[in-house]
């Protein structure tokens, strides 16, 4: 093991490389000048003058003070004047930014002369979109009040991007294309529903992911094929989650998306009664990108894809290596935590939430509180706004796109719904808003920037915390409802950072030599990577030749072993990602090896070769999350 002085030095190091990066973790910040305020000068020195030749004094005074100051804090270039009071303008002849407004701001701040200085920077108006039914989305507003302390604060987000073109799959019951608050957002999809009395659509599968209705009637749940199904009017659920994450928006019409540029790619995977497994798994595969037999490749891979639905049972081999195809080629599965059946139903999560290297979404109320229909339980990612448990209560409900339909399809209109399969989306939503700010991230980037970036959860006076299978309204931990609340601000915040991208190693035996390989690392657009520090933070103590450069090696000591290394990854205006790698050295054995892999500790990166799909597909009705 690393030596104790050695574990305190690489720990204080880590905490520092996190601080920093949590200190840069924000919107690049420009500086038109600084505002400084001195402390104010004993009335001994101003007492004797009259009041005009007092003022003219103190200014006098002013002038030399900050110039003083200026000059001891190696500031240049600059005019200044009097503001208010001892608050002076100091105006740069051209703005700052990045490590350069820090180390300036730092400087001034210490000199004795100087109360605070912050940077004078340009405020733009709140992003309020003059969408006509946007004050209906309670769940997009400020979360300022108590009643709506869940609210996600679009409107600072916007003010930090409105997204780009990002792809964003909704695999569901397909969508109405023909939705006015959708027009222009939808790319062209696929239907997956195999089966044809499912599809409701009058054939198998084909290129139309328009979503017929899903209605079922009392009759036909008498019939085999739907055994244990419930007789429902359309959900139009593909529709409403579609139109939570790219509706048109900023367009005088309807509602507003999480994202105003984002593209909806629609899978349909879901017919009568919900969604076979092996459609799912097919559905998945295809919206990342990845080839399925006998269906056309698919022109638009998707770098978030949504999956409402959930099963009864816990994470299966053929979900997991489905998933696990998918991170590979860059795409992060967001799904929802499910909802509770009814009395005595589990509360703990399933598959696919409970999967490893997805993002899994449970619901709160308005107020914060764990709704009472979420699953919930330890692999939880975060909770987001899924509405109310109250069905009559539509101001607590969350408000979309919709059809009026109860069985064929209607007028497109709007409506009202709650249930995790509605948080899913808005956490879908906000990664794809990281990815406007930095396309490099890597779906555990993603992941783990999302939940470290989450607000804590809140306590509701009155209600109990939340405990195994709490079926009511409860008070969220995040040893059961995941690392805290969607803050979808800090969160585009935080994809400022560099995208920390370690190569994977598949295997190396004792004695070997190790590559190190953080090249892959990219910074966001307008900055570059400016530097790379290696250090081990775990296992036995190595040396790691040439420290500051993307690609370096450790030699292997001839005993097996684990190894934790972490790499920090600095850009041209000061911000710093970190990542961390760990690795299993094993002995020879015929020319055998160990394995290495990505921890989940500060921020995910890529495992390596991911097992393929390889058992068969279960064909199993799974039920659709809503």
């Amino acid at each position: 093991m690393l030596q104790s002085g050695m574990r305190r030095f690489l720990l204080q190091l880590f905490l520092g490389l996190c601080a920093c990066a949590a200190a840069q973790a924000q919107t690049p910040e420009i500086a038109h000048g600084l505002i400084i305020q001195l402390k104010p000068l004993a009335q001994a020195e101003l007492s004797r003058e009259l009041p005009s030749a007092a003022q003219a004094k103190r200014e006098s005074l002013a002038r030399e003070r900050l110039a003083a100051i200026s000059q001891a804090a190696g500031v240049r270039d600059f005019v200044h004047r009097q503001l208010s009071g001892d608050h002076r303008l100091m105006r740069f002849a051209k703005p700052l930014e990045g490590q350069q407004l820090q180390d300036t701001m730092r400087r001034l701040r210490l000199h004795p002369d100087v109360t605070f200085v912050e940077p004078n920077v340009r405020l733009k108006p709140l992003t309020l979109p003059n969408d006509a039914l946007f004050g209906q989305q309670w769940h997009l507003g400020a979360n300022g009040l108590p009643a709506n302390t869940s609210a996600l604060n679009m409107t600072r987000t916007w003010e930090l991007t409105t997204g780009t073109a990002v792809t964003v799959a909704v695999l569901d019951t397909g969508v109405r294309y023909g939705h006015p608050d959708l027009a222009g957002k939808l790319l062209p999809g696929y239907d997956f529903v195999e089966d044809v009395a499912n599809a409701n659509d009058g054939d198998g599968r084909d290129s139309d992911a328009s979503d017929p209705g899903d209605w079922l009637t009392v009759s036909e749940r008498r019939l085999p094929e739907y055994f244990g199904c419930d007789a429902a009017d359309s959900s139009w659920h593909g529709t409403f989650i579609a139109g939570q994450i790219a509706a048109a928006s900023n367009n005088l019409v309807g509602v507003v998306g999480m994202n105003w540029n984002a593209r909806i790619l629609p899978v349909r995977v879901s017919g009568k009664c919900g969604a076979l497994l092996s459609d799912i798994l097919d559905g998945m595969r295809w919206a990342a990108g990845l080839d399925v037999s006998g269906v056309p490749s698919n022109a638009y891979p998707a770098k978030v894809v949504n999956l409402s639905f959930g099963g009864d049972q816990p994470c299966s081999s053929s979900y997991q290596s489905v998933i696990d195809e998918m991170a590979r080629v860059g795409a992060l599965l967001v799904v929802a935590a499910g909802n509770s059946q009814g009395p005595g139903d589990s509360m703990l999560l399933r598959r696919p939430a409970d999967c490893q290297r997805v993002l899994s979404v449970g619901a709160v109320q308005a107020n914060g509180a764990k709704a009472s229909y979420s699953y919930f339980g330890g692999s939880l990612g975060l909770m987001a706004p899924g509405g109310d448990g109250i069905a009559s209560a539509q101001s607590t409900q969350l408000f979309s796109t919709d059809n009026a339909g109860t069985r064929e399809p209607a007028e497109d209109t709007y409506g009202y719904k709650n249930g995790t399969s509605f948080a899913a989306p808005l956490a879908a939503g906000a990664a794809s808003l990281m990815l406007a700010i930095n396309p490099h991230l890597t779906p555990d980037a993603l992941v783990s920037r999302l939940k470290s970036s989450s607000r804590p959860h809140v306590v509701v006076a009155g209600l109990a915390s939340c405990t195994a299978n709490s079926q009511l309204a409860c008070n969220c931990t995040t040893s059961l409802c995941g690392a805290g609340l969607l803050d979808p601000v800090s969160a585009v915040q935080a994809a400022y950072l560099p995208a920390v991208i370690i190569h994977a190693v598949q295997s190396s035996s004792t004695g070997a030599r190790l590559v190190l390989d953080g090249s892959a690392s990219a910074a966001v657009p307008g900055a570059s990577i400016a530097s790379y520090r290696w250090t081990q933070v775990g296992g036995t103590s190595l040396s790691i030749a040439n420290a500051d450069l993307s690609v370096t090696h450790v030699i292997l000591p001839s005993n097996p072993g684990a190894f934790i290394f972490q790499l920090a990854v600095g850009d041209s205006v000061g911000r710093v990602g970190v990542a961390q790698m760990d690795f299993t050295s094993t002995a020879s054995v015929g020319g055998g090896g160990g394995g290495g892999g990505a921890l989940p500790v500060g921020e995910l990166v890529y495992l390596g070769l991911l097992a393929s799909l390889a058992m068969a597909i279960q064909v199993k009705r799974r039920r659709r999350v809503s």
